[in-house]
């Protein structure tokens, strides 16, 4: 089996991932010297979260680093199925559309926290987290990443 950061089409998502990280947040996520490649192992072996979901109608997650997929206590195909709704409990998912929308007027939003849910029920807070916007290099909207250093969690 394939490993994932290693597939073509996730390699490519990553560059867009840190490409537009770097457009809105004016900083890069990770470092950025060598391949793609080694940009794309590098950032799913970061120490911190990031996650992302395309631009479907009702958003599927399409991409977890290792921290990510064990906060989240799923592998990388249920991971890269999983509505990105329901990484929230039921009653934090307006609050958490509301932040979306947010973030995809303004290109991003800082300092986020809230509470999240993994695959196994444990509720996690979420601290001083990073939406923004993913774009093609044409501009074309594909999606939204989120990354945080700071989670813990709640009995």
């Amino acid at each position: 089996m394939q490993i994932h950061w290693t597939n073509p089409g996730v390699i490519e998502w990553c560059q867009y991932l840190l490409d537009s990280y770097a457009h809105w947040i004016k900083l890069e996520l990770i470092d950025r010297s060598g391949t793609p490649l080694t940009q794309a192992e590098r950032l799913f072996n970061s120490t911190f979260v990031v996650a992302s979901h395309g631009t479907e109608g009702d958003p599927i997650l399409n991409y977890g680093n290792q921290a990510a997929l064990n906060l989240w206590v799923m592998d990388w195909q249920k991971f890269t199925r999983t509505p990105s709704r329901l990484t929230a409990e039921s009653p934090s998912r307006e609050e958490r559309a509301h932040m979306l929308e947010q973030a995809k007027i303004q290109g991003y939003i800082s300092n986020y926290h809230g509470i999240r849910i993994s695959s196994t029920g444990k509720r996690f807070l979420v601290d001083q987290a990073t939406i923004w916007n993913i774009h093609k290099p044409d501009g074309t909207a594909i999606g939204q990443g989120a990354t945080f250093f700071n989670w813990k969690y709640l009995n």
